[in-house]
């Protein structure tokens, strides 16, 4: 089944949440699952970092999984590689998370089907949400 909204639509929906979630949120600056974290940061968002192994990351403190997010976060950014990404679409599910925004290189095509077939606005195109959100380095 393919999604009838454009992407810049399925892009609004992601973005209109209140609570934003990072999976693979890393404590290295030069890594993207970091660079994705202060990007929301930059723009003022309320944002939570997902990584068992850190307490905090830019200062926030972190969600170990999925099923520790508050309920306000819908929007999960997931930067892991597409096998961790196929695991964290069923968290992701079981927890009721609304959108999800596959980074490039995190997508398989198993984990954006299952994602549609759970009724999850998904956005897999290789869109890159430091482009959309204007991200500076810093």
């Amino acid at each position: 089944m393919t999604d009838p909204t454009t992407i810049e639509e399925r892009i609004q929906r992601f973005l209109s949440a209140e609570i934003f979630a990072v999976a693979g949120a890393s404590t290295n600056r030069a890594k993207y699952g970091n660079k994705v974290l202060r990007c929301y940061q930059q723009n003022g968002r309320q944002v939570i970092p997902v990584n068992p192994r850190a307490e905090t990351i830019e200062g926030l403190p972190c969600a170990a999984t999925l099923a520790d997010l508050p309920d306000g976060a819908t929007s999960l950014s997931v930067i892991t590689p597409p096998k961790i990404t196929e695991q964290l679409v069923e968290e992701a599910i079981a927890r009721g998370i609304a959108n999800i925004w596959m980074q490039p290189g995190a997508a398989s095509p198993a984990a954006v089907s299952r994602c549609r077939e759970a009724g999850i606005n998904v956005i897999a195109d290789g869109s890159c949400l430091l482009v959309v959100l204007g991200y500076r380095e810093g």
